[in-house]
């Protein structure tokens, strides 16, 4: 792999075809805004060791807080956030920094809210994010506990002691969800809604990270250091946003948006990409063409040597179960703002659920996974009837089957 592979540069010529942060206007526009949210004071982030989170302490502080406090079970990923932070020439972390390689739901994490805080930023990050983590009941309950359930036990912890913004980050899969994990985060969104009279509270739905953590493009790389071959859908095209516009998304709506609010970037249909499009420059950057190879065994067996400069790829048509071929940020039903900002849309007045019926709703989906016999169609039919227009796609394949 090379040396001078610019990722940054990469996704800005090949990938959003921006040269510069969609978001920087609105940003600088509202600059002493959010100087005076930010600056000199504290800040949470629960998950900031992943790319959505590490690219929104970088956006932070920026504005110069007096004290951030980052939480993430991945320690490896949490000496990175540090090692990066502290490598670049235009940013400076405050003086009170920690980072704490911990659950967001031990005990030992409210002992670290109590003493550290109050906060006057708290955003959460923590969230299972793949649509493959629905394969089985087991890996369905894990994801609605981290996505759902975890996030009404932390909303109740910070209703002692109210920051005066909160964040939770949504995706564009909770808009009309066909998997189960963004039906796990459109129930996210209601739970959160539904403290947004006790807390001020904003999230975001937005487009794929170009090269995130677990991505099939950050993949690619993965798959060259290992001289190992390519496998990407043909068929499967997304809105992209690159990290640093992901952490920016997420710091706008967290300071600018008002209780109840759910950010979307403003993209247009004709900028989505192709995974399968990504291929060729990707290669050409690392000195390749592409080799395409008829099925993941030819592609294996082409490997060895790799050769006259050609890299094996396999494409292949999309058949893995809650996969969705386009992507949405809103529903038709949903109240837009489109002219508070020039690169935000703004969904107003999401419907909200009481905290007693949720309480219901998460009761029903426990007994569930209480059922030793439940399976996964057990609980895509409870999640039917908690989630009007839920349509889960279900093929019998899913991404644990592929190369």
């Amino acid at each position: 792999m090379s040396l001078n592979f610019n990722i940054e540069k990469f996704i800005g010529e090949h990938i959003t075809h921006r040269r510069q942060s969609l978001f920087l206007p609105d940003m600088e526009k509202h600059s002493q805004l959010f100087e005076q949210e930010i600056k000199g004071k504290t800040a949470l982030v629960i998950g900031g060791a992943g790319t959505i989170g590490s690219s929104f302490i970088r956006a932070l502080v920026r504005y110069q807080p007096a004290k951030l406090i980052v939480v993430d079970i991945n320690e490896n990923g949490l000496t990175e956030l540090v090692r990066d932070c502290r490598s670049r020439s235009d940013l400076k972390l405050p003086a009170d920094f920690k980072t704490y390689p911990i659950n967001f739901n031990d005990a030992v994490f409210e002992k670290i809210l109590k003493q550290e805080g109050p906060f006057d930023i708290v955003a959460n990050f923590a969230a299972h994010k793949h649509v493959r983590s629905e394969k089985d009941i087991f890996s369905i309950e894990a994801m609605i506990d981290n996505n759902v359930i975890r996030a009404k036990k932390l909303l109740d912890l910070l209703l002692e002691h109210s920051p005066r913004h909160f964040f939770c980050v949504s995706t564009d899969k909770a808009a009309n969800p066909v998997n189960v994990m963004g039906a796990s985060k459109k129930l996210m969104e209601e739970v959160i809604l539904a403290y947004s009279q006790k807390i001020k509270i904003t999230t975001a739905r937005f487009a794929n990270v170009a090269f995130s953590n677990g991505s099939l493009l950050a993949g690619f790389i993965e798959r060259l250091i290992k001289q190992q071959p390519l496998s990407c859908p043909s068929d499967v095209k997304r809105f992209f946003v690159s990290p640093d516009e992901s952490g920016q998304i997420c710091l706008s709506a967290c300071i600018l948006g008002t209780s109840g609010d759910i950010f979307f970037p403003k993209l247009a249909e004709e900028t989505m990409v192709k995974f399968a499009d990504v291929v060729a420059p990707f290669l050409k950057e690392m000195g390749y063409e592409v080799n395409t190879c008829a099925s993941e065994d030819e592609a294996r067996a082409a490997v060895t040597g790799i050769p006259g400069g050609k890299y094996p790829v396999y494409f292949f048509s999309s058949n893995t179960s809650g996969e969705k071929l386009y992507e949405e940020f809103y529903t038709e039903a949903e109240d837009l703002d489109l002219e508070s900002y020039q690169s935000f849309g703004i969904v107003k007045n999401a419907e909200r659920r009481s905290l007693d019926e949720l309480d219901k709703v998460i009761d029903g989906l426990k007994q569930v996974f209480t059922n030793h016999q439940a399976t996964k169609k057990d609980i895509v039919s409870v999640l039917n009837t908690m989630i009007p227009g839920f349509e889960h796609i279900e093929t019998g394949m899913n991404l644990d089957q592929k190369m």
